[in-house]
């Protein structure tokens, strides 16, 4: 958030009405990288329909209504966890020299 915005918000006394992923992730306490998962397991909604490489921005308000939810917050972080196991393991597949199943047909001519 630049200077300007932080002190202006800080006169108002309030948060912004709609924040950025990066912002989002400040709010619930996640890395920016890990909100795509969340909006992907529709645990997050972005606000209107952005396009899919489009900027995402999200209800302050909701956000704070979500984060007060417990089991919310379980199935947040188990989403995560399990989203970034998955990347992992395929990361680690590619670099063991195991290819994916659909490059095999390509192997098989």
């Amino acid at each position: 958030m630049k200077d300007d915005q932080h002190r202006f918000l800080l006169l108002l006394g309030q948060l912004p009405l709609r924040l950025t992923a990066e912002q989002a992730g400040w709010v619930l306490n996640c890395q920016p990288h890990d909100i795509p998962a969340l909006i992907h397991s529709r645990m997050l909604k972005p606000l209107g329909n952005p396009s899919a490489n489009g900027t995402k921005y999200f209800a302050t308000a909701d956000l704070l209504e979500i984060a007060k939810d417990r089991s919310w917050l379980v199935r947040m972080t188990t989403t995560i966890n399990t989203h970034w196991q998955k990347q992992n393991a395929k990361k680690d597949r590619q670099i063991n020299g195991v290819r994916p199943s659909n490059s095999s047909l390509i192997e098989a001519r």
